[in-house]
């Protein structure tokens, strides 16, 4: 496809990246931290820690892994919220040349089994409030070494009072038995006494292995090379800094940092201009979090578009002071037009919409800086991205036309973990990964997200596969067949509805809900059930999800 694309970049923009301008992450980190010592790298809950005591304690945290045995390229897993201890153990797991495995503190022991097993992870640092789901698996993983942390632990003396409160008063760490774990602050001290050797590392070393959900069902870690990432923060960098400009930016960040859209744009990409992350654990916590936001003078926010709803909809939010908010940013799943309107007209700035996958590390498109109003696209191809839109027979669509969209560039992942057949199903011999989503692109370049190819579910802008829900509510005694489709939700954007053929016809949605909670977080769990007599499927047997979801369609509209 020709890169009709380019004639709408904004002025400043470079339409091409050289990956080459450093070897690995590691040096991206060594660099900032050397340019901005003094500054606040990230704080959380009023304790603030500078580059240059991230560059110390992360020293510390890798010199520690090294110190236990870990080589180059071993997974250590981390199981935490957003609070100060994630970019202290990121950083040192890369540092120490190891892998980065992130892991959603809430899933359940099913899930986090699985990822764990499948990784192959050494090492985990978990907060305690989660350390009993990790007690209940550990015997069946790999783990040799566990840490435990708390939410206040890095707080200061604020922090007993933390996790007194989280402990004593909320009932929110429930009991729990690691025989041989430690705690994250002997860590610290031990590899502080030690030596951080420089392993050497290089483009084709694996960064992060980054989980997401598959066709079949089972998570699969997406491999994001130190090439992936070192490339997505140099293209993300040529599209922020000449709208940013140079000043000291402060990013609010809600969005879990193991989540691959905070990660690589807040905690990486303006780690590398020098702005400091304000972690929020709990961005449920709507007035907590408007709250936090009323201490800053932030330059920058990034979120979803439930997350910009509900703060729209808190009354304490329409009275903070905007004027040092330059940029927000959308992504994760579709913003909606009504949201982006209200967002303008609180704010008085625009929400920007950006596109991509754990696939592509994530950027593959991003709307103007300088966009004056929601345009309904997902923007442009970043620098040194091509995208094409393709027929079913992979041949390329007329502009204009809804066709795949597919993208190749040096952000694609080099494949998934262990899973070369899975691999070949999405990225091709020449580069290009299928996204799975339909799009149209005008004369101007520009992408809109008109239809989904896959039957994933997106729900509050994570990403949920309908066979792992199936396979779980297979497993329930009274359930003879069942379908997981997504159908439109006010609040999340897309919730998940399933239909259930009963084996027992005592069968109820309330016991069915009750089996799911207990094997997949909760933003995988449906919000509702409807009994069938029977499911749609094709003459080979094959249950026609797409069916079911223009049913709901029909009734919705």
């Amino acid at each position: 496809m020709e890169r009709i694309w380019l004639k709408s970049y904004p002025k400043g923009v470079a339409t091409e990246v050289d990956i080459n301008s450093y070897a690995s992450v590691r040096e991206v980190f060594d660099e900032s931290c050397a340019k901005f010592a003094s500054r606040r790298a990230y704080s959380c809950m009023g304790k603030a820690i500078s580059f240059a005591e991230l560059d110390e304690l992360s020293r510390a945290f890798g010199a520690f892994l090294q110190g236990r045995g870990l080589k180059k390229g071993g997974r250590v897993a981390l199981m935490m919220p957003n609070i100060l201890q994630y970019p202290v153990c990121v950083f040192g797991v890369l540092r120490a040349g190891c892998t980065v495995v992130n892991t959603n503190p809430l899933y359940t022991a099913r899930e986090l089994e699985h990822q764990l097993s499948d990784s192959g992870a050494e090492m985990i640092v978990v907060v305690e409030n989660f350390a009993r789901t990790l007690a209940e698996v550990l015997p069946r993983t790999q783990i040799k070494t566990v840490i435990v942390t708390s939410i206040g632990e890095m707080l200061g003396l604020k922090g007993l009072l933390v996790d007194f409160v989280l402990r004593r008063i909320k009932k929110m760490i429930p009991p729990w038995s690691i025989p041989g774990a430690m705690r994250f602050s002997e860590a610290i001290a031990e590899g502080g006494h030690a030596t951080l050797q420089r392993v050497s590392l290089n483009h084709d070393d694996i960064a992060f292995l980054q989980y997401t959900g598959g066709t079949t069902g089972v998570a699969k870690g997406a491999m994001l090379l130190h090439r992936n990432i070192v490339a997505n923060l140099l293209q993300a960098g040529a599209w922020v800094k000449p709208f940013l400009g140079d000043e000291q930016h402060v990013i609010i960040t809600p969005l879990p940092l193991y989540h691959i859209f905070s990660l690589t744009a807040n905690c990486l990409t303006f780690m590398t201009l020098g702005a400091e992350n304000v972690l929020i654990p709990n961005p449920r916590d709507i007035p907590g979090f408007v709250k936090e936001m009323g201490r800053h003078r932030f330059t920058t926010l990034t979120g979803v578009n439930t997350l910009f709803n509900a703060l729209l909809n808190n009354a304490e939010f329409s009275k903070l002071d905007f004027s040092s908010l330059q940029l927000t940013l959308g992504g994760g799943m579709a913003v909606q037009q009504a949201v982006a309107e209200r967002w303008k007209l609180m704010t008085g700035k625009p929400l920007i919409e950006a596109y991509g996958l754990t696939e592509t590390s994530p950027a593959a498109t991003i709307n103007p800086l300088d966009l004056a109003a929601y345009n309904g696209s997902i923007g442009l191809p970043v620098p040194s991205t091509e995208v094409a839109l393709r027929d079913d027979t992979g041949q390329e669509v007329p502009l204009g036309q809804p066709g795949e969209l597919c993208i190749r560039g040096p952000q694609v992942m080099a494949g998934y973990w262990n899973r070369p057949d899975e691999t070949v199903k999405v990225i091709d011999k020449d580069g290009w990964l299928a996204t799975g989503d339909i799009a149209t692109m005008d004369q101007a370049g520009f992408l809109r997200i008109v239809d989904r190819k896959k039957d994933m579910i997106l729900v509050s802008g994570f990403n949920v596969y309908p066979n792992e829900i199936e396979s779980v509510v297979a497993m329930h005694s009274g359930v003879l067949e069942c379908a997981a489709i997504g159908v439109p939700d006010s609040k999340s954007g897309e919730a998940v509805k399933l239909f259930v053929v009963k084996k027992d016809t005592a069968l109820t949605a309330d016991s069915v809900l009750t089996h799911c909670r207990a094997h997949l977080t909760g933003y995988k769990c449906p919000r509702e059930v409807e009994f069938r007599a029977e499911l749609p499927k094709s003459n080979v047997g094959k249950i026609l999800r797409r069916e079911l979801r223009d049913e709901a369609r029909k009734k919705a509209a």
